[in-house]
């Protein structure tokens, strides 16, 4: 709930309760009232939000089973990623001096990001670890 809603509804609420009950321990008690409606109001939003985190859990859960999922980004980002390793540390170094050497002119290839390229790396290697942990542990 809204910090500024309920602060303003406990403010209207508490001249109210000032106006309608003039003894102090009906005061009080109405004052006790107001602080148990807000916070079956926070609870709800809260058993609301816990829900909707359920829901979102299972869809996650239904497209980590499916074939596509599995088999499909996972492995075509890992393989992009060896593909721009392979790239960056192997070919861009040796190609330039080998084709200078058979055709004799001088060809420079661009370099990666590998800033991004390792972020995309180490993020799968990540996954990759907790799903081994996932699978060890029985998983499916």
């Amino acid at each position: 709930m809204n910090p500024l809603l309920v602060g303003g509804i406990l403010d209207i609420g508490s001249k109210v309760i000032d106006k309608l009950f003039p003894d102090p321990q009906q005061k009080i008690q109405a004052q006790m009232e107001l602080m148990k409606l807000q916070q079956e109001g926070a609870f709800r939003e809260l058993d609301a939000t816990v829900e909707m985190s359920k829901a979102q859990a299972e869809i996650n859960k239904i497209e980590a089973g499916s074939d596509v999922f599995r088999g499909g980004w996972r492995p075509a980002c890992g393989w992009i990623c060896a593909f721009g390793l392979f790239y960056d540390f192997i070919f861009r170094p040796i190609a330039p001096p080998l084709i200078a050497l058979t055709t004799g002119r001088a060809i420079e290839f661009p370099q990666l990001d590998m800033l991004t390229l390792m972020t995309l790396l180490g993020g799968m290697l990540g996954l990759g670890g907790y799903r081994t942990m996932e699978k060890i542990k029985g998983g499916k």
